[in-house]
């Protein structure tokens, strides 16, 4: 009907056409020598644009086939009881075309009811100018080797499913076919998108490209792709700065949409999953817009096209794109595709169109009446009959990427070991019922189906296994478009290591820079996961790696560097003997001690002087001696905490002051009674003997020491490793253990302070000669001014120097002791010894 003549004639025919060579077993075939631009449903308003052709790629395919198939009938060894036929189609790449040409294939029916002509042996086409039924059966064909789409491929598989008729792919790669619930007869020789996707993903991660468009035409084959490339993509942090579908019908108005997305996204790096002809158009009009630095990542579909290389030049060039495993010869292929001759030329629509569009010239006789372009192939001139395929470049002839055309040759020897599995099955060891086995000549498709399944062969030296799916075990090679010095195109099979051997366009495409170590990544709210920011780490966190999500706290005793990539070790604080202000504080405590010892050696020298046996000799030596432990006392606190340290220095520290206190609380005693027993009818100082004075200085010293052994059984003093002042640094200390035990001890040596200090006050208005007690009151000052000082400086003040102000208020409290009381009595002994006499002494 005139929809049907329609459609052919935008497919390209006028005269149709088909390969068919009897056989045993007849293998159909569905190759796109021809596609179409625009969809099938026409508007029959305005006249379609014209057709393009897919000559160079796609009749090496189909003469691939006829040769592999002519391989196997030559063989003895092989199926040498069935000799293979095919019936080989033009499906147009349309999926209305492909239908009526599958069905004619299952059917057996040739396209004409007009004679045909022998051509090479059983090799025949038929010609016809109009649609008419057959006129002459043919062998059905009980499987078919197509087609090149994957959304062909589902329409063909949706209506041959209920038949079981096996379809073999040789470049249907959408992961949707693998699908046994839906398309159980499908199989291919071409791996599924999956594996493909996946290995896409590693590869603009592996340059860093986190940042890519997605651009696809409207087909089952780009949509799937584009969805698992989503899929996969959030597992390497790659994300799609956009996904744009346009249509088959690249028109200006879809091309100006795709064109502005691209131009107005910031993304430098496109992958294109299409075929070659919609390629074709964009980079048109990418050269017309002069955009240039946009790197391609070519889907298995164009990977290896060279024809878009020779229209677009530079546009392509640093193109990266996985491309199908090439065999590197099938031996004698080459050979069967330049065996043309002037009858098969002319006989051949195939060969006739394909002659004539090479040379631009129309052959004498001419059976074709399809026309590429403008000009009518009426309008050309008449073939010379000199011209010579060797003159010119033709990818017909190009067996040096031998990818989909390997493809091809796989399936036919998928079909033929079938059939030999089949020919080798014994009757009562068969698969089928009751262990039966299929006729090799008289087979149900279903039956041929099953050991298709089963199938393992080896092609050319190289092992072909199918999976659950019937999907082939995924081999690629990643192909790099690099320019030769004559500038034709080199596609290279590089090696993801050997980053030096690429060529790129874009060698930067992120949506956010890369988080440098020390940093975090944080997300923003409601763009994709590559948008980020980049926030530095908290305090006492780092992160190592570029793009960290998180940051990882050091460990107790680390710090992180200024940078905040790496732990280190935290500063150690204490106040140490080699610290400036350690080494004065035990310069200071060990003078104070040797200044003590000295004023003991001058008292015993002179102890049988007035001066110092009217002071009460006995408790002044055993000042002097505590005085010079309080000074050592402070050495306790210099160095390195440890738990033995902190148990001993405090303790020593209240007890010394205790014995000082209370040897001095018990001379200002002495002397305050001594002047009372003075009184007529007194008898206090009976009270206050040696004993009773020794007793007292140890009765004021056993309560301290109760208060010291009732802490240290409580909570004792304990070292610490404090980080809590500084982050950066562990300041080792001595903590108290019991609050209330380090001021019980500080608050009983000022209880024993103040009742010296009332003594020594009470003692005053004694005569000048005896003023030990006025010297008492000038050093319980000084005593009191030091300590009340004391407590707001340490407890403001955290680390060394919360040390260091402990041992300053024992050293001055000690020295301001040592100097108030004694330097008096040295100044007299040593200096004037003239006043150093009982006369003196006793006078007023």
């Amino acid at each position: 009907d005139k929809e049907q003549v329609i459609i052919y004639t935008k497919c390209g025919f006028t005269v149709n056409g088909s390969l068919y060579e009897d056989g045993d077993v007849v293998i159909g075939g569905l190759f796109p020598l021809h596609f179409s631009p625009v969809s099938s449903l026409l508007t029959y308003k305005t006249k379609p644009p014209p057709n393009s052709y897919n000559y160079s790629r796609a009749l090496r395919w189909m003469y691939t086939m006829t040769f592999a198939i002519k391989e196997i009938n030559k063989r003895s060894d092989f199926l040498s009881n069935i000799t293979l036929g095919f019936h080989i189609r033009d499906s147009c790449d349309d999926i209305p075309v492909s239908l009526r040409a599958t069905l004619q294939l299952v059917n057996g029916q040739p396209e004409s009811n007009l004679p045909t002509e022998s051509i090479r042996g059983n090799l025949s086409i038929e010609t016809t100018t109009n649609l008419g039924c057959a006129a002459v059966d043919r062998r059905v064909s009980s499987v078919i080797i197509g087609d090149a789409g994957s959304g062909v491929s589902m329409a063909l598989l949706r209506s041959l499913g209920s038949f079981h008729i096996p379809l073999v792919s040789y470049f249907a790669s959408c992961s949707c076919l693998s699908s046994q619930r839906e398309f159980p007869t499908f199989m291919r020789t071409m791996p599924s998108d999956a594996f493909q996707i996946r290995a896409l993903v590693q590869l603009v991660r592996y340059f860093g490209w986190t940042w890519v468009g997605l651009i696809g035409v409207e087909s089952d084959y780009a949509t799937f792709a584009i969805q698992l490339f989503l899929q996969e993509s959030v597992h390497y942090g790659v994300c799609a700065a956009y996904t744009h579908f346009y249509p088959v019908d690249l028109n200006q108005q879809a091309l100006d949409e795709l064109l502005n997305v691209i131009q107005t996204k910031t993304s430098k790096v496109i992958i294109n999953f299409s075929g070659e002809s919609e390629m074709q158009g964009i980079l048109r009009e990418v050269q017309r817009r002069n955009m240039t630095g946009l790197q391609w990542i070519a889907s298995e579909a164009w990977a290896t096209a060279k024809s878009l290389w020779e229209k677009s030049g530079k546009l392509l060039l640093g193109t990266l794109g996985f491309a199908i495993q090439r065999a590197d010869v099938i031996p004698g292929l080459h050979q069967h595709l330049t065996s043309l001759d002037p009858l098969s030329i002319h006989k051949t629509a195939f060969l006739t169109e394909f002659w004539e569009e090479t040379f631009k010239c129309r052959l004498n006789d001419s059976i074709n009446t399809h026309y590429h372009g403008e000009d009518t192939n009426h309008d050309r001139k008449t073939c010379k009959g000199t011209e010579k395929l060797d003159d010119v470049y033709s990818p017909y002839f190009d067996v040096t990427q031998l990818r989909v055309s390997y493809n091809v040759y796989k399936a036919v020897y998928l079909v033929a070991h079938a059939l030999q599995d089949m020919s080798n099955c014994k009757d009562g060891e068969g698969p089928f019922q009751n262990g039966s086995c299929a006729n090799p000549k008289n087979f149900r498709p279903w039956e041929l189906l099953h050991y298709m399944k089963h199938a393992n062969f080896s092609v050319l030296g190289k092992e072909v296994n199918f999976d659950l799916n019937g999907d082939p075990i995924a081999y690629y090679d990643l192909m790099n478009w690099q320019q030769m010095p004559d500038g034709s195109l080199s596609l290279v099979k590089v090696v993801i290591p050997e980053v030096q051997n690429f060529a790129l366009q874009a060698l930067q495409s992120v949506c956010s820079e890369s988080c440098p170590p020390g940093f975090r990544v944080a997300r923003r709210k409601g763009e994709p996961i590559c948008c980020y920011d980049c926030i530095p780490c908290a305090e006492g966190e780092i992160s190592n790696a570029t793009d960290s999500l998180e940051c990882s706290p050091c460990s107790e005793d680390t710090w992180p560097d200024a940078a905040r990539e790496a732990c280190i070790p935290k500063t150690v604080e204490y106040l140490s003997y080699y610290d400036v202000l350690g080494i004065l504080l035990c310069a200071t405590s060990v003078f104070g001690a040797c200044v003590s010892l000295f004023v003991v050696a001058v008292f015993f020298k002179y102890k049988d002087t007035p001066i110092v046996r009217a002071n009460n000799m006995e408790l002044s030596f055993l000042l002097l001696v505590f005085l010079a432990i309080c000074f050592l006392v402070g050495l306790l606190f210099i160095g390195e905490p440890s738990d033995w340290l902190c148990l001993i220095k405090f303790p020593a520290f209240g007890i010394s002051f205790a014995l000082c206190i209370s040897c001095l609380l018990a001379k200002t005693s002495v002397v305050l009674m001594a002047f009372r027993a003075r009184l007529p009818g007194s008898n206090v100082m009976k009270w206050f003997g040696p004993k009773q004075q020794r007793a007292s200085v140890l009765l004021g010293t056993a309560i301290q020491v109760l208060v010291c052994l009732s802490w240290l059984l409580t909570a004792p003093p304990h070292a610490n490793n404090n980080t809590n002042y500084h982050s950066s640094t562990i300041i080792i200390e001595c903590v108290t253990g019991s609050e209330i035990g380090f001021w019980c001890v500080l608050g009983y040596i000022g209880f024993l302070a103040c009742m010296c200090l009332a003594m020594a006050f009470l003692a005053r208005k004694l005569p000048d000669n005896f003023n030990e007690a006025k010297f008492i009151t000038f050093s319980m000052l000084i005593f009191f001014a030091v300590w009340i000082t004391f407590i707001p400086v340490y407890m403001s003040t955290v680390g060394k120097y919360t040390v260091a102000v402990h041992v300053f208020a024992i050293l001055a409290s000690s020295l301001g002791l040592l100097l108030c009381i004694f330097a008096p009595k040295c100044y007299i002994i040593l200096l004037r010894p003239d006043k150093n006499c009982k006369k003196k002494s006793m006078q007023k």
